[in-house]
């Protein structure tokens, strides 16, 4: 017998850092996502196999049950030591699957890039979630920590205003689907940030920050309601100019892109995955020519 488990990938377009402050913050689920597949297994162990989207298996090991249940700690980082936490902690908020079962055999299979940094990690452990019937976003706190955005965005199938109130996770369900969306691009810029060095660096430049996030929300939700292009473009370029302050960071279009014909948005850990472009006519060209080869339209990609 197979069970399988899908979760959605995602997009943050607005509030990103500042969202661990309470920011509210506007987030997208993907048309990619990531599957886990369990099966019957043996030996009291879990084989695990993880494919990327072109069928390459990019992580292939035996966990044990012992693993699992043990409280030892781990002398370095890896894959593996990583989905041994993820796992501890899951079987901390429910033993059953470990204790009453023989083995698993498990696939995760992406339908994304991996290296495109949609959601390989919050899919994941919003699959585990729902496989050991516990709350994702208390696996997330406990694992690998960050706001929880992204497994807001697992979960839901339409886009959401996200944040965190005295750190409880806060989802409203919003219609977004602006009227100029062939003119919104997603650009891969070569490179997967990682999120948990990024927001480590965030906190140890962040201070009281209760201004900047009051107008992250103001610019969240003119960014939620307008259906104007023009006042769109402004209210991202002012969030720009806003996290290059904080973060003491040029924006991506003053670092990378200063001759582009419109508007470009970070989007997520500043200095990787991808970037929104707001243009008249398909900056394609432009960015093949400046050697980013991924452009994504946005309904391609926005579910």
């Amino acid at each position: 017998m197979k069970t399988t488990f899908y979760s959605n990938g995602k997009l943050l377009i607005t509030g990103e850092y500042l969202v661990l402050d309470g920011a509210i913050a506007l987030a997208l689920p993907t048309k990619f996502g990531q599957n886990l597949i369990i099966e019957k297994g043996t030996a009291q162990e879990i084989k695990w196999t993880s494919f990327d989207s072109d069928g390459s298996i990019w992580f292939d090991d035996t966990i044990l049950f012992s693993d699992i249940t043990s409280t030892a700690s781990f002398e370095k980082e890896s894959i593996k030591n990583t989905l041994i936490t993820i796992l501890r902690v899951a079987y901390q908020l429910n033993p059953n699957l470990v204790s009453i079962s023989e083995g698993y055999n498990i696939t995760t299979q992406l339908s994304f890039p991996r290296k495109w940094g949609l959601g390989t990690s919050s899919t994941l452990i919003n699959n585990i979630a729902q496989w050991f019937q516990i709350d994702a976003f208390t696996l997330l706190k406990k694992s690998f920590g960050g706001s929880g955005y992204d497994i807001a965005c697992a979960q839901n199938d339409c886009p959401i205003l996200y944040h965190l109130e005295q750190e409880k996770s806060i989802v409203e369900i919003v219609k977004f689907n602006p009227s100029f969306s062939e003119n919104l691009y997603f650009v891969y810029l070569n490179q997967k940030q990682n999120s948990r060095s990024a927001i480590t660096s965030y906190k140890a430049k962040k201070n009281n920050l209760e201004t900047q996030k009051e107008a992250i929300n103001h610019i969240t939700q003119k960014v939620l309601n307008t259906e104007n292009q023009t006042d769109f473009a402004l209210a991202i370029e002012s969030h720009e100019k806003i996290l290059s302050t904080i973060l003491e960071i040029k924006t991506v279009k003053e670092s990378l892109f200063p001759d582009f014909n419109g508007t470009i948005k970070s989007l997520g850990a500043w200095g990787g995955d991808f970037v929104l472009a707001v243009a008249e006519e398909d900056p394609t060209p432009y960015f093949l020519n400046k050697g980013y080869n991924t452009v994504i339209k946005y309904n391609d990609i926005i579910l």
